[in-house]
């Protein structure tokens, strides 16, 4: 059997792809994923952007000749639909929290053939928030508050992993119930929770936001604003354990250095 022709439709998937060395499979992408070095080699070509997270161009897809669409999130749960009705196998995920997010790494590796990868990325996530809930509870400071905002305007508490990905940190999160998306917030809750720590990692912004928001809306809250690239966090890839480490390193920078 030939090796599928992949058209990864969300940039989690693509990054988890990649992590499971299947990258190569890569025929299609969008403009928002970053396929790695490898992407396409295996067919010989250079992966085709064929449009927007939410705005694919399902033409441009089909000229592609795909095996496999891999779509994430509630957001393209009628992209993967309209994918299906054109009669392509899809692989769409819709994880809420933490656990999810990483059974989602052996579920896209099945559906790429390379069931051995995912099973090696699940364990190897999973070893790397065993050594960081080792390190933590080895802290002698009590865990911290932790507020973290998904989006500025208005300001959201992210939810789904995210109070997971705190919470495995070594953080307090009384803002968001894990699994639950995210909302925006009222700025006197915030205060009465007397955050610790801010986090701002905010959607489709990188690392480009301005820590100084938060103190500019005269919110009576005293604690140290971080800014973390948005894909750290937001992205439920491999990407998410990464940022669970530098959270951690956050929250306990003496544990951690």
């Amino acid at each position: 059997m030939d090796p599928p022709r992949v058209v990864s439709l969300a940039p989690s998937a693509t990054a988890t792809l990649d992590a499971l060395d299947a990258a190569d499979l890569l025929v299609g992408v969008t403009h928002h994923c970053a396929p790695g070095p490898d992407a396409g080699g295996t067919h010989g070509v250079e992966p085709v952007a064929v449009g927007g997270w939410v705005t694919p161009d399902l033409n441009r897809v089909a000229e592609l000749d795909p095996d496999l669409i891999c779509t994430s999130d509630g957001l393209q749960a009628e992209i993967a639909a309209a994918c299906r009705e054109r009669g392509w196998r899809v692989t769409h995920a819709e994880p809420a929290t933490l656990d999810a997010v990483i059974e989602r790494f052996k579920a896209l590796a099945v559906a790429v053939d390379r069931e051995d990868a995912g099973a090696t990325l699940v364990a190897d996530a999973r070893r790397r928030l065993q050594a960081v809930t080792a390190t933590v509870e080895g802290a002698a400071a009590p865990h911290p508050v932790v507020y973290c905002e998904e989006w500025s305007d208005p300001p959201m508490a992210a939810g789904n992993w995210v109070p997971d990905a705190v919470r495995a940190a070594g953080g307090r999160y009384p803002f968001v119930e894990a699994g639950e998306r995210s909302r925006e917030v009222n700025p006197r809750a915030v205060e009465a929770a007397d955050p610790d720590h801010v986090v701002l990692h905010v959607c489709g912004h990188g690392e480009r936001v301005d820590p100084t928001v938060v103190h500019d809306r005269g919110w009576e809250i005293d604690a140290p604003v971080h800014v973390l690239d948005d894909s750290l966090l937001n992205q439920p890839s491999p990407a998410l354990i990464d940022g669970i480490e530098r959270l951690a390193a956050l929250l306990y920078p003496d544990a951690f250095c």
